[in-house]
Parts: C-alpha cells; sequence; structure tokens
C-alpha cells in the first residue's frame, strides 16, 4: 500500500501548523503572564527606540544603592508608546519605575530584556 504525495504534504502541513499554534500560544503565555511585579528607583542613562526589523524601546536605568557603592544598572524594554514619551521626558532625571518580568519570551522581537516597564513616577 503506497501513501501518495499529497498525504504525506498535508500531513507535514498538520504537523507545522500545530508547532506554530503552540509556539504562539506559548508566546502569548510568556508576554501576558507576569513572573514578578516591582519597582527600582535611579536615574535614566538610557533610553532609545532601536532593532533592524523589529523597533523596541530599551532603557538604561542607573541604581545608586547607598553613597560609595558602585552604581548597579537595569536595563528594561518598553512596550507602550505612551510610557516611552514620558521615559523620553524624563531623560537624566531620578524616576522611579514600575515593572512586570516576563521569564521566556521566545524572541527579541518584543523587548531584549525580560523586564518591561509599565509606568513610571518622577521622584525630583
Amino acid at each position: 500500500m503506497a501513501i501518495s504525495a499529497s498525504k504525506v504534504t498535508l500531513s507535514i502541513a498538520k504537523v507545522l501548523i500545530v508547532i506554530l499554534v503552540l509556539f504562539a500560544g506559548y508566546t502569548w503565555v510568556a508576554l501576558n503572564w507576569s513572573y514578578s511585579k516591582g519597582e527600582r528607583a535611579g536615574y535614566l542613562q538610557k533610553f532609545s527606540h532601536k532593532g533592524w526589523l523589529c523597533k523596541t524601546w530599551e532603557g538604561e536605568l542607573q541604581m545608586i544603592p547607598a553613597p560609595g557603592v558602585l552604581p548597579e544598572k537595569f536595563l528594561f524594554s518598553v512596550r507602550s508608546d505612551a510610557v516611552a514619551a514620558r521615559l523620553n521626558n524624563a531623560m537624566g532625571k531620578k524616576i522611579s519605575v514600575s515593572y512586570d518580568q516576563h521569564k521566556g519570551i521566545p524572541t527579541t522581537c518584543f523587548g531584549e530584556s525580560e523586564y518591561f516597564v509599565t509606568g513610571i513616577r518622577i521622584a525630583e
């Protein structure tokens, strides 16, 4: 009993569609389920809209924990254009940001960091 080429092609197409649906479902869960939430404070050091194909907002917050201690950098991404506009206006100022951490995002098309800023408050 020979299997026709059209049946093989159809079977391969079904498998590829199932893989694509599973990948899309995993990506949706990774982007919408927050592993952790929190706030960080510091000086907005760098903020840019970058990428070749997928443009993302990426930023760097310089956190100073105590006098005499080396500053720590907090790298983050922003998905909202409204939050990005507020961050652009706060360049160089001391700010506090609210963020959600999303682990396991399969590509950098959604952001280079696993930390996504959702809100901003100017501290100065």
